[in-house]
This record gives structure tokens, sequence and C-alpha cells, in this order.
């Protein structure tokens, strides 16, 4: 449900040149609702070998 709104409120209409803009597009969005919503956000890494 959450990624439903930030998708409809966040990234909707915008073209990305890259994945990494789109990442930091995505986190900058979390923490935004997060702030509007009045709670808190975190970010967590995942280490990509685990997926190997």
């Amino acid at each position: 449900m959450e990624w439903q709104h930030l998708k409809k409120d966040e990234l909707a209409g915008k073209m990305f040149d890259n994945e990494l803009e789109l990442a930091y597009t995505v986190i900058d969005g979390v923490q935004a609702r997060g702030e509007r919503g009045n709670y808190s956000t975190q970010r967590v890494k995942f280490n990509s070998n685990s997926f190997a």
C-alpha cells in the first residue's frame, strides 16, 4: 500500500536518466512521506553478495 502512494505522489510522471537517480528519488520520497506522516524512517542496506 505504501509503495502505491509513493509511486503516485513522488514518482508519477518523472523520467530518470539512470537507476541511481531513481534510487535517490525513492529514498527522498520515503523520507518526505515519513516527515508528512510524522513517523521515522530508516534506510537499510542489504549485502548484495547474500543474494548470489
